[in-house]
């Protein structure tokens, strides 16, 4: 009997847990437009292998906000906007600072990569300093949760069957009490009443 109390414990902590984890994501997305926010750092999701083995595809890693763009340094992993497209985010390791009068200009490249990336990175491109935090794969569910079918999947499903195993739990509560009151009238010898 406790084993199945633990067991039914776990199960609803988890279910709890998963939709309550995805409502703060898919809810922070929105209001951030995009990124959520943990505790200052933006929480992101890694799209490629170019920074393998240190940062796998499909981890989520947490960014540090810029403070002063132009105070990085070689060996850094930072997250910038590229170049041709601000709304694509890169996050790369510093191979070259080079000054340009009162501005700065990185030379990137990602871990994996051969070559040092193209263009360099002007300092205001820089979203913020990768802070040694990943979680291996949970990006990938965290690009389904964004989307419609991940909404559905990862928030609605959890809640229902959240419901329905609160509502068996119930169900269970409830014959075993009469299952009790049943017992107890027949030990002290009473018929128990049946309605026909």
């Amino acid at each position: 009997m406790a084993v199945r109390k633990w067991i039914s414990r776990i199960i609803n902590g988890l279910l709890v847990v998963a939709f309550l984890t995805v409502a703060w994501f898919a809810i922070s997305s929105k209001v951030s437009g995009g990124t959520p926010k943990m505790m200052g750092y933006e929480v992101m999701t890694v799209l490629s292998g170019s920074m393998e083995p240190a940062i796998h595809t499909g981890s989520v890693i947490a960014i540090k906000p810029v403070d002063d763009p132009k105070h990085y340094k070689v060996g850094d992993v930072i997250t910038f906007k590229a170049p041709d497209d601000k709304q694509k985010l890169i996050t790369h390791r510093i191979k070259e600072v080079k000054p340009k009068g009162d501005l700065v200009e990185y030379i990137t490249k990602g871990d994996a990569n051969k070559t040092a990336d193209l263009e360099p990175v002007p300092a205001g491109n820089i979203v913020g300093q990768y802070a040694n935090f990943t979680v291996p794969y949970v990006g990938y569910m965290l690009s389904f949760a964004k989307s419609k079918a991940g909404l559905i999947w990862l928030m609605i499903v959890p809640g229902a069957l959240l419901v329905v195993w609160q509502l068996g739990s119930l169900f269970l509560a409830v014959a075993r009490l009469e299952k009790e009151k049943t017992a107890a009238k027949a030990t002290s010898g009473q018929e128990p009443t049946r309605n026909v």
